[in-house]
């Protein structure tokens, strides 16, 4: 069984920085790609940022410049810093681990950005 587990959300103010993990655990194997969404109240569950295996990170345009994502395979970890947070920044964060069978979730974690 795979369990994705987050941390490194909460409060900050507008211009902090925060640093997201998620580990993943468990028989895990054929990971093509790791990543991170974010939501807001009733809405859609959008991409922030993705690492495809072997290839180029892809940002959303409201991110790029101020968040970096980074995975470290050996531990099958995924990271993403976050600088310059905004406001509208505020959401629940996922990462979303793929592989060659299938999608792994996380269970979210928080981020509110507000003095």
């Amino acid at each position: 069984q795979v369990q994705l587990v987050e941390s490194g959300g909460g409060l900050v103010q507008p211009g902090g920085s925060l640093k997201l993990s998620c580990a993943a655990s468990g028989s895990i194997f054929g990971i093509t790609a790791m990543g991170w969404y974010r939501q807001t109240p009733g809405k859609d569950r959008d991409l922030v940022a993705v690492s495809p295996a072997g290839d180029t990170a892809i940002y959303t345009d409201s991110v790029k410049g101020r968040f970096t994502i980074s995975r470290d395979n050996a531990k099958n970890t995924v990271y993403l810093q976050m600088n310059s947070l905004r406001p509208e920044d505020t959401a629940v964060y996922y990462c979303k681990v793929s592989t060659v069978i299938g999608n792994y979730w996380g269970q979210g974690t928080q981020v509110t950005v507000s003095s």
